[in-house]
């Protein structure tokens, strides 16, 4: 610590202070982001350069060290908090600017079902790769998944579920979602430590998610062809 003591903010070059917030992203550290975001927006850096270059360049690395097994949930949930800390700083000025995005998601658990600690990480990773995320939270009914996806003008819907017996509810929710219309509209992705691959399919969800780091790949990569064929 003593060396990042040392470190004075004003004397870096731009994309030193980028590289450094990455790394303080990476190691959690909530409070430094904040001043780094700070010291960015007063040279008069694009509130979106400091999203993409610091926080989105820093949480790539993140879900990268993450899927290859060198950090844990609890290191990427401090990471994903450091991230929310600068993002509370950027968030007003993206919607002023009127940032590009890369589309919006909807995220909860679904009804009967009250874990949330792994949409929770999801939503945090979807926001951190660009995404603007709805969290709605857990033991949530058809209703509120339509409600909210129609509120938010959502492209994806994640719905999460850690439970055997609320599996079922997730089939429901698609269900609906074809009889009034709205399936088409949606990238449906789907996890949780008892579903599969086939499960999702079976379903006819898109995709299902193996882990935080495989859903912001997933959206990113769905979220282009919608793109390309739009």
């Amino acid at each position: 610590m003593d060396d990042k003591d040392e470190i004075i903010l004003e004397d870096l070059e731009d994309q030193e202070l980028f590289e450094l917030m990455q790394d303080d992203l990476y190691d959690g550290f909530a409070d430094e982001i904040v001043e780094e975001v700070h010291e960015a927006l007063r040279r008069g850096l694009t509130p979106y350069d400091i999203l993409t270059q610091g926080l989105v360049a820093g949480m790539d690395i993140v879900g990268d060290d993450f899927r290859d097994g060198i950090l844990f949930v609890p290191e990427v949930l401090m990471a994903a908090k450091a991230m929310k800390a600068g993002m509370n700083v950027l968030r007003p000025l993206l919607v002023e600017t009127g940032a590009p995005r890369l589309g919006t998601a909807v995220i909860g658990t679904v009804k009967g079902d009250i874990h949330d600690i792994g949409q929770n990480l999801v939503s945090m990773m979807w926001e951190g790769a660009g995404l603007e995320v709805h969290n709605i939270g857990i033991n949530n009914s058809v209703e509120d998944y339509l409600e909210a996806v129609e509120k938010y003008n959502a492209d994806i819907l994640g719905m999460s579920a850690l439970l055997t017996t609320t599996m079922p509810y997730m089939k429901v929710v698609i269900d609906t979602l074809k009889e009034s219309g709205k399936r088409d509209d949606l990238i449906v992705l789907v996890g949780g430590a008892p579903l599969s691959a086939a499960f999702a399919e079976e379903i006819e969800a898109d995709a299902y998610c193996a882990d935080a780091s495989e859903a912001v790949v997933v959206a990113k990569e769905f979220l282009k062809v919608r793109k390309k064929l739009g």
